[in-house]
């Protein structure tokens, strides 16, 4: 059937009374600050880091060959779809700052998907960082960051959060709970699982309505690595045959959430591939079909927890452990993040604005990828272990200005004191800035 009797198809199931299963996907847009080539004889001497050009080719390389065109795909399937079509997309903010800088089209592209009201803004770490493993007063900051960018750029809200690489555990999900988030994103991986299925809506071990989604790596990967792999089982994929793999799915089973990068659709995947029409016409085919889609919030809203899901130790959706170790597993990147988080609570005593920059842009999972010995992906280093030496360069400079303002003299009794100081003056003034509102509102009323 041509995809120009889409509409016909639309009308037809809009009367139809239950939708069966749902399809949630998810786009994660990351794009990392470049570093620049910084050599040893640079510590002290310069503190800038980043090589701007670098940045704006890779922005606008990425934006003309993958989001704008996927952006472009999103839009006609919710138009075509009558607004049936739904998705989640999660932008760290260092992202949304490259872009506002050097590809401002793509923030109003944004705007016009977030104005249709069938897109979430989920919730990410401001950085796309592993402050979640290493520092959850960090965490919870970038969170806040991240929440408030988003709100000023688009006016909306998102109580879902896709952490760094999906990074999920036990202990993560009560810091989150307590930090007021409860729909969390991560993982179907096997090790978690069993023999259970990834196509329900679980609940967290935290004592409160805390939810869980997960990924199903299966079909999410099949898009992301293998749409273009004529030795992958399903090749040449099409939209009826991936939705015949859902709808094939037990009939029990409720959503079925598809995450990946956005890179898959024009970079790792080659619009010559045919993949932005395969999107295209994935809704044609689901609502044919009887399935729905939703965002992570509405699914955690109109979805009920089957039982609980644990994961003790860190579960990311990186590698074939589905772990941390493609960004702790090896020497360089253990003593790269040891620097690095070794200085959180004096950088966030400094009242120096660059620092508190540069910290937050350091924190990229990127560099500690460009480390791994087996990632093949050291963008533009010769080796890991070239990779390690600009980054630590960096990081030697960086805690030589934190040490000029915090010195490693002070003993940790002096440090949780003036810790404790400063966090008293901060709720004083948020208590103040309360107050002061509370009379205003008296005032309007």
């Amino acid at each position: 059937m041509r995809m120009s009797n889409k509409g016909c198809i639309f009308a037809r199931v809009k009367n139809q009374l239950a939708i069966m299963k749902n399809i949630c996907f998810g786009f994660l847009m990351h794009i990392p600050y470049r570093l620049r080539r910084y050599r040893f004889f640079d510590i002290g001497q310069d503190h800038y880091y980043y090589d701007d050009m670098a940045s704006e080719d890779a922005v606008r390389h990425v934006v003309e060959r993958s989001y704008m065109p996927l952006s472009g795909t999103l839009l006609e399937m919710i138009r075509l779809s009558k607004n049936r079509f739904h998705c989640g997309i999660a932008i760290p903010g260092t992202t949304l700052e490259l872009l506002e800088q050097y590809a401002p089209e793509m923030i109003d592209r944004l705007k016009q998907l977030v104005d249709t009201r069938c897109v979430e803004m989920v919730v990410t770490p401001y950085s796309y960082s592993l402050a979640g493993e290493y520092n959850p007063t960090e965490l919870q900051d970038q969170l806040r960051r991240q929440s408030e960018k988003v709100k000023d750029l688009f006016g909306v809200t998102s109580g879902s959060v896709w952490n760094a690489e999906l990074l999920y555990s036990d202990e993560l999900a009560e810091q989150l709970y307590a930090a007021g988030y409860k729909t969390l994103m991560t993982e179907g991986a096997r090790h978690i699982l069993s023999w259970q299925s990834p196509n329900y809506l679980y609940q967290s071990p935290v004592k409160g309505k805390q939810v869980v989604l997960l990924r199903h790596t299966g079909l999410s990967d099949a898009l992301s690595f293998h749409f273009s792999d004529p030795s992958h089982p399903d090749y040449p994929m099409d939209a009826q045959r991936f939705v015949r793999h859902i709808t094939e799915l037990p009939a029990e089973e409720e959503t079925v959430n598809i995450w990946m990068g956005a890179e898959t659709f024009g970079l790792r995947q080659a619009a010559e591939t045919g993949i932005f029409e395969f999107l295209k016409a994935v809704p044609y085919y689901a609502i044919e079909q009887n399935v729905g889609f939703m965002t992570p919030s509405e699914a955690a809203k109109k979805l009920h927890p089957v039982q609980m899901v644990s994961s003790p130790y860190p579960l990311t959706w990186a590698g074939e452990a589905k772990d941390l170790s493609e960004f702790t597993g090896n020497d360089l990147q253990q003593e790269a993040l040891r620097q690095l988080y070794s200085v959180a609570e004096r950088v966030r005593m400094c009242t120096d604005v660059s620092l508190h920059r540069d910290w937050l842009l350091l924190q990229d999972v990127t560099y500690l990828s460009d480390m791994n010995y087996g990632s093949g992906n050291t963008n533009g280093y010769e080796s890991p272990y070239d990779a390690f030496i600009n980054y630590t360069n960096i990081l030697s400079d960086f805690l030589q200005r934190v040490d000029e303002q915090y010195p490693t003299s002070i003993e940790n009794e002096e440090l949780n004191s003036l810790l404790k100081t400063i966090y008293n003056q901060e709720q004083e003034i948020a208590e103040l800035k309360r107050k002061r509102n509370a009379r205003r509102k008296e005032g309007n009323g």
